[in-house]
């Protein structure tokens, strides 16, 4: 008799349920994890609404299981796996490229064409499960340091890792980043940590109070932000009109990044690019970033545990999914997930 487990499955926009599932077994080259901790991710609400683009370009179909922020314990191997990553702590990547086309052998995999993202697109199942099923190539070993909570933020400090060194800041340096959510601020550690003087841009009152509390006292609106030189700005929300505004605020031959991502297409001035001279760069994936995050956390030199508001089971995803905030939830943005919760 096959082993069942407990997983989410979204089954069409706004259908979430905790489902008994055929428990995953290791492929040839695969490995089975335990998981301990799940981020939820602004992606699995657009999953989840049905908003997702993959959605319509066919990349993504219901029904799916979603989580792409993990970490856990290697339980099981498939045939041609080391037997060393038995019993190991790891997250993995969440873009699995082909291996074989041209930029998957050019180190790009995570923008290879054929791609399966975790728990999102080409139908590779997610962690938002007691266990999950990945190609052990995607691993990274997680050493004591990083703990579930750091962990499960490994991915997406990832992306920020990379939206960070994109905008080549340092010390002498003034950066703003527009979105104070989970990617702004873990971008804002990073920038920080490389010795960058950082500035917060965002809306809400308690975002910006919370951005504060976790050390960055420059924390603005957009009509209290001071009349400085930003030598880099970081689109961090989710804004369509944010990339212009990026644009408007870097100072001549800066940088602007790109890593939020709007529900409606955005529309940047080319002309204002090339008479400031400014140097933009998008960022779609952790994948490049993952080792540089984990030594990050292993060393303290950033610590993003406080981003984390709660922590609770898969029968709590669905009303975390459709915005609910969890009982005796701190102030941070980014809600966790324990499969082991009952």
């Amino acid at each position: 008799m096959s082993r069942t487990m407990r997983a989410v499955v979204l089954s069409g926009p706004g259908d979430c349920a905790v489902a008994d599932v055929p428990a995953p077994e290791a492929a040839p080259g695969e490995v089975v994890v335990d998981v301990e901790r799940v981020g939820v991710c602004g992606t699995d609400v657009e999953l989840f609404t049905g908003e997702l683009s993959y959605l319509q370009t066919g990349h993504s179909s219901y029904p799916l299981r979603p989580g792409h922020e993990w970490c856990g314990r290697v339980t099981a191997l498939g045939d041609g796996v080391d037997a060393d990553w038995l019993g190991r702590r790891v997250m993995g990547d969440t873009m699995l490229g082909d291996r074989a086309c041209r930029r998957c052998r050019r180190g790009a995999q995570h923008v290879c064409e054929r791609r399966q993202e975790v728990g999102i697109r080409g139908g590779r199942h997610g962690a938002l499960a007691e266990q999950i099923a990945v190609p052990a190539w995607s691993l990274h070993e997680l050493p004591d340091p990083v703990d579930a909570v750091l962990g499960a933020l490994v991915e997406p400090g990832g992306n920020a890792w990379r939206a960070a060194g994109a905008t080549s800041a340092g010390s002498g340096d003034r950066a703003l980043v527009i979105g104070p959510g989970t990617i702004g601020l873990l971008t804002a550690m990073f920038l920080r940590a490389a010795g960058a003087e950082v500035h917060l841009l965002g809306i809400t009152e308690p975002s910006l109070a919370f951005a504060r509390d976790v050390g960055f006292p420059a924390a603005w609106t957009r009509g209290t932000l001071p009349d400085l030189p930003f030598d880099a700005v970081v689109d961090a929300s989710t804004a369509a009109g944010s990339p212009a505004l990026a644009l408007d605020l870097v100072e001549p031959a800066g940088r602007v990044v790109c890593i939020g991502i709007a529900g409606a297409p955005s529309t940047v001035d080319t002309r204002t690019l090339l008479l400031k001279d400014v140097t933009a760069v998008g960022v779609l994936s952790a994948s490049p970033g993952l080792a540089a995050t984990i030594a990050a956390y292993a060393d303290g030199g950033v610590d993003p545990r406080p981003l984390v508001c709660a922590t609770v089971g898969l029968d709590q995803v669905a009303a975390v999914l459709a915005g609910e905030r969890p009982d005796g939830a701190g102030p941070g943005p980014k809600v966790h997930v324990d499969p082991r919760i009952r």
